[in-house]
């Protein structure tokens, strides 16, 4: 029921703001293009007044925070989207209407136990910034510290609860109909998803998250993480150091203030595998209204990151073959790259491998030594859908949040240096991190680390050899008991299938009985009796 009012929501503001302009209908089979014509939406009149981008603007902020997510992703792929709609898009990153300023101000005394005025000095009323998760406003510590407070919209609990449940029955029926659902996994995307977004209305998750990456990048010239005050913090507000920078959308001016945009691009790309692969832990929302440019050094720009509610980890097995895969795609080793997939179970392993190299090779080989401007990763990744559909792929959940953020990365390069070679400058870094993955520093420094377990044990090893030459002795008397158990085990499950036939036959005998008594005209009273106790005896016999 909760799904289906969602859905008829979903179906008004779809109406309502006439979005079926967004379709492309030609491309539609006639049936399809028949239904269209005539769908009840169509006798809603086309408000000439507003554009349709702000017309799409709206609808995402009325249909709630999943909705726009989604808009704020699509505003940073300008070779997707044409510029007026990327820019009405951009503004969902940090211009989404504010809520109640005495709304707020009641969740911030009631989640600290006090007044604004005795917590803070020269609190702020009105919003700083809004966005689809929560607002946040400014104000001052005791000690004359500048902050920003953060604070959870309220009842946005619910709207996402009714987002994800519609999605994951889309998922259910996808996963059992579609032709690639099984391949897809799209309930274990959902899932995925739904950790994710929950984990973002929790906002002392999210100031860990922020504590851990300021951590992971102290004393880095690359990246700088805001400071949480976490006397400050709840479930619901956050409060952290205020930063001043620039927003990384606002490329005029930083180009006013001379900022080295090759150098800021490329140093985006440098963070980001940082946080992949040196430190498995990476920022996962990475849109232009939560990354910032320190004014301090425009030759050597610095980024600022806010809004840590979305990370992702990877583990070790991922990290090796994903940057086994980026290595052997960065050296056009194509066969590399199918050979990993195969071994990884990615792909089936009755898969041809030479097939799968000359297809990722008729995908890939284009757009090498190519700047940023002149790849289209939209058609990329469909070119590449394509392929791992023909090739039984599976998609890989843990991979989904990991793909988005390299979306987002290469939006913002696109806009920064669309010069950007993102091959080149990527490539180092994954080369340096396999080196100390796989190198002698590498086999040294796990020597050292397994070195105190090792002597630990080492007063018990000659035990735990006799032990062991012990067993090989008595080996063949254990394999000849052990194959003696599996011939028992194997005629017990033969005799419980036996025992079951026979249940299902005296069940079913019986059965017929007793239609026979409410049915007399099919066999007889006689002969239904007759059943009825020849099922009974055969149960109690056999069964």
């Amino acid at each position: 029921m909760i799904q289906l009012r969602r859905l008829i929501t979903i179906l008004y503001i779809f109406s309502k703001y006439r979005l079926d302009e967004f379709i492309p209908v030609h491309y539609l089979p006639w049936y399809l293009r028949l239904a269209f014509y005539l769908a009840p939406w169509r006798l809603n009149p086309l408000p000439k007044r507003i554009p349709k981008e702000k017309r799409l603007r709206l609808a995402l902020i009325a249909l709630g925070p999943i909705f726009i997510k989604l808009g704020q992703l699509l505003s940073t792929r300008k070779d997707i989207l044409n510029d007026s709609l990327a820019t009405e898009l951009a503004k969902l990153q940090d211009k989404v209407p504010p809520f109640s300023e005495k709304v707020a101000i009641k969740i911030i005394e009631s989640s600290l136990e006090a007044g604004v005025n005795d917590l803070f000095k020269d609190f702020n009323p009105t919003p700083l910034a809004s966005a689809s998760i929560a607002q946040v406003h400014t104000a001052k510590l005791q000690d004359d510290s500048d902050i920003v407070i953060k604070v959870i919209r309220p009842n946005i609990q619910k709207t996402i609860y009714k987002d994800i449940k519609l999605m994951m029955l889309a998922a259910k029926l996808m996963q059992k109909y579609a032709q690639d659902g099984e391949r897809l996994k799209p309930v274990e995307v959902i899932q995925d998803y739904e950790h994710t977004i929950y984990g973002e209305l929790d906002l002392m998750a999210e100031a860990a998250n922020a504590s851990q990456l300021r951590r992971n990048f102290t004393g880095s010239d690359l990246l700088y993480v805001p400071e949480v005050h976490w006397d400050y913090c709840r479930k619901n507000v956050m409060v952290m150091e205020r930063i001043y920078g620039t927003p990384i959308g606002d490329i005029d001016a930083l180009i006013a203030r001379k900022t080295n945009m090759k150098v800021l691009a490329e140093r985006g790309v440098e963070i980001f595998f940082r946080q992949v692969f040196r430190d498995s832990f990476f920022h996962a929302d990475m849109h232009p209204g939560n990354i910032f440019v320190a004014h301090n050094d425009p030759a050597s720009p610095q980024y600022i990151a806010i809004d840590c509610g979305i990370v992702g980890t990877l583990n070790e097995t991922d990290q090796d073959y994903l940057a086994r895969n980026l290595l052997a795609f960065f050296n056009q080793d194509y066969h590399e790259v199918a050979r990993l997939h195969v071994e990884s179970g990615w792909v089936g392993s009755d898969t041809k491998i030479n097939e799968f190299e000359a297809a990722i090779r008729s995908v890939c080989e284009p757009i090498f030594e190519k700047p940023l401007a002149e790849i289209s990763f939209g058609q990329l990744l469909l070119r590449l859908f394509q392929t791992a559909r023909r090739f039984n792929m599976e998609v890989q959940p843990q991979l989904v949040l990991l793909q988005k953020t390299l979306l987002n990365i290469e939006g913002l390069g696109r806009q920064l240096y669309p010069q950007l070679d993102l091959w080149t400058t990527a490539k180092p870094h994954l080369e340096h991190w396999m080196n100390k993955r796989v190198g002698p520093a590498a086999i040294w420094t796990e020597l050292k680390r397994q070195a105190p377990a090792w002597i630990a044990h080492a007063p018990k090893m000659p035990e735990q050899i006799r032990k062991t030459l012990v067993n090989l002795e008595h080996y063949p008397a254990q394999q000849a008991s052990l194959h003696a158990e599996i011939q028992s085990l194997r005629t017990e499950v033969i005799n419980q299938a036996d025992r079951k036939k026979h249940r299902a036959v005296g069940i079913i005998v019986s059965a017929l009985g007793l239609v026979g008594l409410h049915t007399p005209y099919l066999w007889g009273f006689d002969a239904s009796v007759s059943l009825i106790v020849l099922g009974l005896a055969w149960l109690l016999i056999r069964g």
